[in-house]
């Protein structure tokens, strides 16, 4: 096993530079309220997990949340699941979200692929979502009813979601990329009061009309739906459904509502899983979890301040728009795009980055390796003298393609995060006073009780890897599961393997110096002779060649009772998988992980399949390859390209004869 270690870190936090960050400043509120000497941030970290009651109230204390109410108890309810957290508290998230910013700097910041960029300012964005929030009341909208949007990237989703959570309304979105079955699959269980939908998006230079899957979405949800609301996009046709145009609805009105003020636990949003199998399920997530547990993670791991300007590349259907949108707690700024990163070229986001002055940009490791692969140096070829610090999630960094960030972005933290739709935060991530070290993350995160577990539910050694477990419970753990009266999905999904801990589903390792190393999904973990291996370690090998642009290995049990373990590679243009090819790759797979770790086979395939949100679908590959149909085993409206599983199909079918190296399609 990698442990993907380096002798020194690629960063310090002796080379930042400035003012103090959040984090130390939290520091030193803890040390003059509470008497503690922590001198680093493992023993933050420590006493952030042993006194978790303790930290949350010393959170609400810092962020000064007593002006906008007491509370009885922090944590009435200490049990996982079923953690009560500040009973008696009654807030607003969208309220407290837009007590921040200036009058006239910029809140909302919007790009499409042109360049045309589109700015609300912090007085304009409260104006609109006073605007909006007072008409989806006239319409009948109350608290607890869904408002759900089927929308890009824009303002007007920020707009939507904050005058629906001021109501107590829950919010629901899915990006316009999504054909109309699988938003249906999603909204359909939720019964929405009202749909706000766009009428087309722009994506690597092609407009993508979206009036028929309105006019398919209003019908399906007619029985709940009272008022579909438009927002018209040049070029596209409005839907042939009666609707109420978003220009008329978001006028401000001389008599505008008063945000509503809710308990603690009332639900903000529903969050979706990718859905591969089966219906997605949908996540409840509360006001008041939301609200602390972004106040921490974007505060503290992120250093947000109100000088801030953050741009996550993400869609609306992923999470991390969420956490984007969540940063206007702070008073920063946040930059919303709209389109395909790597249009009209894979440097797209960081003249992005250049021209709007982003201080922390939020990417995956799958733009940073195809920046690498196509020989971009951002730092000399763009003024990134603005950016202070990276973020990325989505699947685990490589090594190398962290070390490349650091030498060819600049000296800046690249912080490296895992966590989840499940909790909407993350797990594991960095921290302003916290070293990166390459392929890792620096750090758990505050008050996540994160630890590495084997299947007998015993933690394992420092180094050695095991199951990601979280032993205590966080505000933003999910109220519950949409439309599980009985909790028993929950239960199932998270608690079933160990009843008083809840199971991510990661392979990790936790070093001796407290970073963590992701080596992908437990359920497709590698298994070749009783020796289970992460994925990842195979990825960071096999993805630096220049030939390859992605890789894709699973391990396949067959009846006979053998192992087999093929490697998919894709290739670059003009490039042909060869004995020679072959021969280097597993050699630098043996040398970088170990020999368990080289494949049977290498086979050249002419695309990966992924998530709508990036990740690469080992699990349902895997069961195809033992036999299972794709409809058995994954949801074609979840996925990036589902054309891709028929050449999988094919595979599965011919496997069996004899070794293959190339698939020919």
């Amino acid at each position: 096993m990698s442990t993907a270690g380096a002798e020194q870190p690629l960063w310090s936090p002796e080379q930042g530079c400035g003012a103090p960050s959040n984090l130390e400043s939290f520091i030193d509120h803890l040390r003059v309220t509470r008497g503690l000497d922590i001198s680093d941030y493992q023993g933050l970290w420590e006493w952030s997990v042993a006194e978790i009651a303790e930290f949350w109230a010393a959170i609400w204390e810092y962020f000064d949340l007593d002006c906008v109410s007491g509370y009885d108890e922090v944590l009435s309810v200490d049990a996982l699941p079923g953690a009560q957290w500040f009973s008696g508290a009654r807030i607003n998230f969208a309220d407290h979200l837009l007590r921040g910013g200036s009058r006239a700097t910029p809140a909302v910041i919007v790009v499409d692929e042109s360049g045309n960029t589109t700015t609300l300012t912090w007085d304009e964005l409260r104006q609109k979502v006073s605007a909006l929030a007072t008409a989806l009341d006239g319409l009948g909208v109350a608290a607890g009813d869904v408002v759900a949007g089927y929308l890009p990237n824009s303002a007007e989703a920020v707009i939507a979601f904050l005058a629906a959570a001021s109501l107590g309304a829950v919010w629901s979105v899915v990006g316009l990329d999504y054909a109309a079955p699988a938003v249906v699959d999603r909204f359909a269980q939720l019964r929405p009061t009202v749909l706000i939908a766009a009428t087309g998006y722009r994506y690597n230079g092609v407009l993508h009309d979206r009036a028929d899957a309105i006019d398919t979405l209003a019908s399906a949800l007619a029985d709940s739906v009272i008022a579909t609301v438009v927002v018209g996009r040049e070029g596209c046709r409005l839907p042939a459904t009666r609707v109420l145009q978003w220009d008329d609805l978001t006028v401000p009105s001389p008599n505008p509502v008063t945000p509503l003020v809710v308990d603690f636990d009332h639900p903000l949003w529903v969050l979706f899983t990718s859905g591969t199998t089966g219906i997605p399920k949908g996540l409840v997530h509360s006001h008041g979890g939301i609200l602390v547990e972004m106040l921490k993670q974007l505060a503290l791991h992120w250093d947000v301040t109100a000088s801030d300007r953050v741009f996550w590349y993400t869609s609306t259907s992923w999470v991390m728009w969420n956490l984007q949108v969540s940063t206007l707690l702070l008073g920063g700024s946040i930059v919303c795009y709209d389109g395909s990163p790597t249009y009209p070229d894979v440097a797209a986001m960081w003249r992005l980055v250049a021209a709007h002055q982003v201080t922390f940009f939020g990417t995956s490791p799958g733009y940073l390796h195809a920046s690498a692969k196509a020989g971009l140096t951002p730092g000399t070829d763009f003024d990134l003298t603005a950016l202070r610090a990276l973020g990325c999630t989505g699947s685990p960094l490589a090594p190398d393609v962290h070390r490349w960030a650091l030498e060819h972005v600049g000296k800046k933290p690249v912080w490296s995060m895992s966590g989840g739709t499940d909790v909407a935060s993350a797990f594991a991530g960095g921290a302003p006073n916290a070293p990166v070290w390459a392929g890792e993350l620096s750090t758990r995160c505050l008050a996540v009780a994160a630890q590495s577990w084997d299947e007998r539910g015993t933690p394992v050694a420092a180094g050695e890897v095991g199951e990601l477990v979280i032993t205590r419970p966080m505000p933003s753990m999910p109220i519950r599961l949409w439309n599980d009266t009985t909790g028993e999905r929950y239960r199932t999904t998270y608690f079933g393997m160990f009843p008083d801990a809840w199971r991510q589903g990661d392979w990790v390792t936790i070093t001796a110096r407290g970073s963590v190393v992701i080596h992908g999904r437990s359920d497709a973990t590698l298994n070749r002779n009783g020796i289970r291996m992460g994925s990842a370690d195979i990825y960071a090998a096999v993805e630096t060649f220049p030939q390859v642009t992605e890789s894709l290995v699973v391990g396949v049990d067959r009846t006979d009772g053998s192992y087999w373990m093929p490697l998919f590679v894709t290739l670059a243009p003009q490039c042909h998988l060869d004995e020679s090819l072959i021969a280097q790759m597993k050699l630098a797979i043996g040398q970088r992980a170990s020999p368990r770790h080289i494949p049977d086979d290498i086979i050249a395939v002419r695309g990966i399949p992924h998530t709508r949100t990036g990740k690469k679908l080992e699990v349902p590959v895997k069961r195809m390859l033992q036999g299972a149909a794709a409809a058995a085993v994954v949801s074609p409206d979840a996925v990036d390209d589902a054309s891709l599983f028929d050449d999988f199909a094919e595979i599965a079918r011919t496997a069996g004869q004899s070794p293959q190296r190339v698939a020919t399609f």
